[in-house]
């Protein structure tokens, strides 16, 4: 079964996400601002069948009690962070499998930007949260080189070719970095084009499909957790 993911753009540059699947199903990620996520969701027919969450930073979860509380929905989240999210209705961990509708998403743990940071996958769409960006990685902000490595090598291992959903519109700034850390890639230079574009016109450049990440992201790259690590430490003070 296939997800539509619809952006929905908060605060100063964040993306909560509206997923609807086939059979009308729907699902909202990371509703840290309510009042547009609410608009989005009335627009989209007014049903929400459940809350999703990536991880506990307060740009993704602050409007997650009154989404909830408009629409009596489930909130689904890290089991490893519920300490320090909204109460959970359902706590997972990596090898589980939410359902929307009939499509199924699978949780993958996803630690380096946070400790308890997951990501969800299926349907066509990663739910990539602040752990993989257009172009760029999450901070460090918790975990270590060896954490965030490990979590963008189980993307770049996906046999699909999904659309990844992430929680920013960091690609512009992203991109400066990435020509100067891979001056002599095409495709990098040809997105970099694209995206100074799409941002001209003030447009969003993501979803963006994982294999274009594959072919021009620098982290997602990235040979080793050296080089990850390196990279991270440039990007940090570039």
């Amino acid at each position: 079964m296939t997800i539509t993911p619809h952006a929905i753009p908060i605060l100063s540059d964040n993306y909560a996400w509206l997923l609807q699947d086939s059979t009308g199903a729907t699902a909202i990620v990371d509703p840290a601002d309510a009042a547009p996520c609410i608009a989005a969701i009335e627009a989209a027919g007014g049903r929400l069948d459940m809350i999703l969450i990536t991880h506990h930073h307060s740009d993704h979860i602050d409007g997650v009690d009154e989404v909830r509380a408009k629409y009596g929905c489930p909130v689904v989240g890290a089991g490893a962070d519920a300490h320090r999210l909204p109460r959970l209705d359902r706590a997972v961990a990596e090898g589980e499998t939410v359902m929307l509708g009939d499509t199924a998403l699978h949780v993958i743990d996803t630690p380096g930007h946070t400790v308890g940071h997951i990501a969800y996958e299926g349907g066509g769409v990663l739910l990539s949260g602040d752990t993989l960006f257009s172009l760029g990685c999450g901070r460090l902000l918790e975990g270590t080189p060896a954490d965030m490595f490990a979590s963008l090598q189980k993307f770049a291992a996906l046999a699909d070719d999904p659309l990844v959903c992430c929680g920013h519109e960091y690609t512009q700034s992203n991109a400066r970095f990435a020509v100067q850390a891979d001056p002599g890639n095409a495709a990098l230079q040809a997105r970099a084009v694209e995206v100074a574009g799409l941002r001209a016109a003030k447009q969003a450049t993501v979803p963006t499909r994982l294999s274009l990440e594959r072919a021009t992201n620098p982290f997602l790259r990235a040979a080793d957790v050296a080089t990850l690590g390196t990279l991270r430490a440039q990007k940090d003070s570039f």
